[in-house]
């Protein structure tokens, strides 16, 4: 029996209701019969505390945990710390192993892949790259564009462009980040495959009756994903106070906020004080967050300015919950995909008259509204539909096992 194994730095939370595009791998080449091992970190990245365990004994494959230090803040020197530690122990791991037969690693992290791709190397092994961010561009939006930074992430754009180069497979989950790779290694088979969801799994639990109904008269807007500083929800509920003032027959609005992170008080201060009638419900088990997604009527998606983001998970949640989508991410690729699908409208970044103008928009015309979503929930079926788009994921790796 073929040996896998996937190194995932961020495999989730590895619960029974997580989401996460490395579980579900794992899954697909378990069911194909293949010796599949998960080496992950047992360091909660979302709840910055060591995971929980219980799920693991019900996974049809083996999960290994590599210990690391942890962090409090994602932007930290402790978290570059903990990463190294990370790297340090998964190397001492890989060591003590059986060979595989192929590695399928994760990236981010860079200290991760680099351990990875040097025992892919020296045991001749195929090794595949999935590319989920792209380090240190990601970086590079904080400390901003300019010759310092530049140089202060040159290490990090080295080990990038190094662990790039070692790939005998690409996969990524835009075109944006699998052209990145592509600069620097034009011989390895490279796919692009969105994250994505089960649509099958997704409508699912849209089903069940975990929440009271709402009111006929409510217009729910909805954000699902990190409280943090990569999103902007300061102009959302801005925008929001704008609708406020004006008088929308019939209609009222509601912000229903789904995630926890560091900005979560900042965000909930700033609605109270603007009189929005908002939710925050915490981070909820994906299901239930899938319930609320398909009950709600408008979807936001605030990125900030520069950010380095391109196709992300919300983008699929919102697309398979099949809601119009107000978007101010600055991302071509997916801006093209809002155009081309016209699932919704593209906003000027940080514009709150324009993204207040759009809310409004669909706020009151019901047709446009819906005519969006059905055109939204296309778009799912046909571009992040896991039960389909993955079996692409599957050819590469036995194309090379």
């Amino acid at each position: 029996m073929k040996k896998i194994l996937i190194i995932a730095h961020y495999s989730g939370d590895l619960e029974n209701k997580d989401n996460n595009r490395y579980i579900y791998i794992a899954n697909l080449l378990a069911k194909k019969n293949y010796n599949v091992e998960l080496i992950t970190s047992d360091f909660s990245h979302r709840e910055k505390k060591p995971k929980n365990l219980q799920y693991i004994e019900k996974f049809p494959f083996k999960t290994t945990l590599i210990n690391e230090k942890g962090y409090k803040n994602n932007v930290s020197i402790a978290r570059l710390i903990s990463h190294k530690i990370m790297a340090r122990n998964l190397e001492k791991k890989l060591s003590e192993i059986s060979k595989p037969d192929l590695i399928y690693c994760g990236i981010p992290t860079l200290n991760v892949g680099k351990v990875a791709a040097k025992y892919a190397k020296e045991n001749n092994i195929p090794f595949i790259i999935d590319i989920l961010d792209l380090w240190p561009e990601a970086f590079q939006m904080i400390l901003g564009k300019n010759i310092l930074s530049s140089l202060l992430l040159l290490p990090m754009t080295i080990n990038a462009n190094e662990i790039y180069r070692s790939a005998d497979g690409i996969i990524s989950v835009s075109e944006t980040y699998n052209n990145r790779a592509l600069e620097v290694n034009n011989k390895a088979i490279s796919k692009t495959i969105y994250l994505g969801t089960d649509l099958d799994d997704f409508d699912s639990y849209t089903q069940s009756n975990i929440f009271a109904d709402k009111k006929t008269n409510e217009i729910w807007v909805a954000y699902a994903g990190t409280l943090g500083k990569s999103y902007d929800l300061i102009t959302v509920i801005d925008a929001l106070e704008i609708i406020n003032k004006k008088v929308i027959k019939d209609k009222e609005v509601k912000l229903l906020v789904m995630g926890n992170g560091p900005l979560e008080n900042k965000f909930k201060k700033h609605a109270k004080n603007k009189s929005i009638n908002a939710v925050f419900t915490g981070r909820l088990p994906y299901n239930k967050m899938a319930k609320l997604l398909s009950m709600s009527d408008i979807a936001v998606n605030p990125i900030i300015k520069n950010s380095a983001g391109s196709i992300i998970n919300k983008h699929a949640d919102y697309a398979a919950a099949g809601l119009p989508v107000l978007n101010t991410q600055e991302s071509l690729e997916y801006r093209k995909l809002v155009e081309e699908y016209n699932f919704g409208y593209n906003c000027n970044n940080g514009d709150v008259i324009d993204l207040a103008n759009k809310l409004q928009k669909l706020i009151i015309d019901d047709k446009i509204r819906l005519k969006m979503g059905e055109n939204s929930k296309r778009f799912a079926l046909e571009r992040f539909n896991r039960r389909y788009t993955y079996t692409d994921i599957i050819d590469v790796i036995e194309s090379l096992i």
